[in-house]
């Protein structure tokens, strides 16, 4: 295609000055890239629930206190139906807090593997990290206190009076004159 005679060909002269402009422009080739990619990423369905993790968020009833996922007794009693019925349940569709739900209200609170962030339960999650702040701030104080203290001054030398020095003068002296 032969060049016009102003210098431009037939593309660049047939768009506008400001859509040229930000063309020219790499930076600008980004922003249409990045909203696609966050289109994708909000459009995206949330993936189902594996069954790992739904027997991880389980506790194994037989008395082990593993997960069911990691119970490792054989044949385990309780954790081979909620293994079975974990997967029956994804196979229907139904989604992690669905079946979590459900093996709370038949085993009660004890099933979860980990607390709920409700009523008492804060507890649970707020103890050990206030435990270990304590510590660290009770072993803080300690170190500092043994850092600053002064160094133990000299006990003071006893006073001695005059009648102790002139007793003791003529004790020596009476030792030097019987040796």
């Amino acid at each position: 295609m032969p060049p016009d005679p102003v210098g431009q060909d037939a593309r660049s002269r047939a768009r506008p000055p400001a859509v040229a402009s930000l063309a020219a422009h790499p930076q600008n080739a980004r922003v249409p890239a990045a909203l696609v990619l966050a289109l994708l990423f909000l459009t995206t369905p949330v993936a189902a629930a594996t069954q790992q993790e739904v027997e991880e968020s389980l506790t194994c009833q037989c008395g082990c206190g593993l997960t069911v996922h990691a119970c490792n007794h054989l044949q385990c009693p309780s954790g081979e139906p909620i293994k079975k019925e974990i997967g029956e349940r994804l196979a229907r569709g139904e989604d992690k807090e669905t079946i979590v739900g459900a093996f709370r209200a038949r085993y009660g609170e004890k099933v979860l593997s980990s607390p709920t962030f409700s009523g008492f339960n804060w507890l649970a999650w707020i103890t050990p990290f206030a435990a270990v702040l304590a510590g660290a701030l009770g072993v803080t104080v300690v170190v500092r206190r043994w850092t600053r203290a002064p160094a133990p001054a000299a006990p003071p030398a006893p006073s001695v009076d005059a009648e102790l020095r002139a007793r003791l003068a003529r004790e020596l002296a009476d030792l030097e004159r019987e040796g």
